[in-house]
């Protein structure tokens, strides 16, 4: 399982170890996650290239490069289960897009749950849980809930005017 949160988790020490911690993959297989999530060039300029040194917290990484070294640590690590917690809020447009590029292909035989305020990351979900409340309200196929005129409907509506 990974959790990829809105605040990306990176730890001091190689970058190899922050995609590989246990040492259980081989450096193709890291190199073709990079690659995946398109860090690859990037990766290849740093010094050190894997081992390049990661500072506390990554903080020598943007929030987005962030994100997607976390991303590229799912995919080594073939997480059959995936939980995005507002990942993509603190990211550029095109680093959202990406995300979820990734997400709909690579992880499309994991389940993946993701805690979204922008509609557009959801919206070709199998399934959308919406909460009121801490209360479910609704909870069916995107389509369906738009059909139902709902609490989702509504926000998809608000949403389509410019509103939120």
């Amino acid at each position: 399982m990974a959790v990829i949160a809105q605040d990306p988790v990176l730890f001091g020490g190689s970058l190899r170890r922050n995609l590989d911690p246990f040492s259980k993959h081989t450096d193709l297989e890291l190199w073709t996650a990079l690659e995946d999530v398109q860090l690859k060039a990037m990766v290849e300029k740093l010094p050190g290239q894997l081992d390049y040194q990661v500072k506390e917290a990554g903080s020598n990484f943007s929030v987005g490069e962030r994100q997607l070294v976390c991303l590229a640590r799912a995919l080594v690590q073939k997480c059959k289960i995936i939980v995005m917690d507002e990942a993509t809020a603190n990211v550029d447009f095109k680093t959202d897009n990406l995300i979820q590029q990734v997400i709909r292909h690579k992880f499309k035989d994991s389940t993946v749950l993701t805690i979204a305020h922008r509609l557009n990351t959801i919206m070709d979900y199998d399934k959308v849980l919406i909460l009121d409340g801490g209360r479910v309200v609704e909870f069916d196929k995107p389509e369906i809930l738009i059909q139902n005129g709902g609490m989702f409907a509504e926000l998809v509506k608000n949403t389509n005017e410019g509103k939120m």
